[in-house]
């Protein structure tokens, strides 16, 4: 059984049906005027939570966030559309929800919030008005009106790879080597007095051979490894603006009946 003790905790929570499928949010919790006890609840379904559904609270069971009740979400949603009016389900709608959800009207016993007598009114809500308020359990008969908004950033990803790497090539290299070469060459001189001593050194009749030495220089190919420079990668960032999208979400509040003053929803 609900107590009221838990009510305020319930308003906002997740309605599940029995087989723990979800069903709404639970916008109001309807109290039963003789015993106080908590009878029914409304669920917001439909799209965005567009209209809201009665469900009764006899059979309900608190678990963890969420209120579960012995009915499949089809049930709830397909219940009789009841307008309430100034707070209070009558006699008459009250019945035709019972019957809807085959239970007793006349036969249930008021403990449990459900009607035992003959009354013109039954089930006042507990903080009407306040729907499926999203900055928590409800504490007073204002509705908040709430919005998505985006907040942009950034992730770094992976964009690439780049890899250094050497190969070795061969070429052919020409070089100019300047080389000298020595050639014999046949010189005469007169005899004067400067030379005639080495002129008449020797027999005066005699056969003789001179020889002379040439040399000659060749190209002469080495190589050897030297270092010629470093080579690395390194990293530069760059900045740039993009331009990105995302569809939001933004409660509207509209007013209905004799009512004044306008609700701004834009700012």
């Amino acid at each position: 059984m609900i107590t009221q003790d838990q009510v305020r905790d319930l308003i906002g929570s997740q309605l599940v049906d029995s087989n723990g499928d979800k069903i709404g949010k639970i916008g109001q919790i309807f109290l039963d005027d003789q015993t106080g006890q908590p009878e029914w609840a409304t669920v917001n379904t439909g799209f965005f939570g567009s209209s809201e559904t009665f469900v009764p609270l006899a059979d309900a069971d608190v678990s963890g966030d969420e209120l579960r009740v012995p009915y499949d979400k089809t049930k709830v949603k397909d219940a009789p559309n009841v307008d309430v009016d100034g707070g209070h389900l009558d006699q008459s709608e009250e019945a035709e929800l019972y019957r809807y959800y085959g239970l007793d009207y006349s036969e249930q016993s008021s403990d449990s919030g459900l009607p035992a007598g003959n009354r013109s009114d039954y089930g006042t809500a507990m903080d009407r008005g306040t729907g499926q308020d999203t900055s928590g359990p409800n504490t007073d008969d204002a509705m908040t009106r709430s919005e998505e908004q985006v907040r942009a950033g950034t992730e770094t990803v992976t964009a690439g790879k780049a890899r250094l790497r050497k190969w070795v090539e061969t070429e052919d290299v020409n070089v100019t080597v300047p080389v000298t070469k020595e050639k014999a060459r046949l010189e005469t001189e007169p005899i004067t007095d400067a030379n005639r001593d080495s002129a008449l050194d020797g027999p005066d009749i005699s056969e003789e051979e001179h020889e002379v030495t040439l040399t000659e220089e060749r190209p002469v190919v080495a190589k050897e490894t030297v270092p010629v420079e470093r080579v690395k990668l390194t990293k530069d960032t760059e900045q740039h603006e993009e331009q990105v999208s995302e569809k939001v979400r933004k409660e509207r509040v509209a007013v209905d009946g004799d009512v004044e003053g306008t609700v701004g929803n834009d700012r």
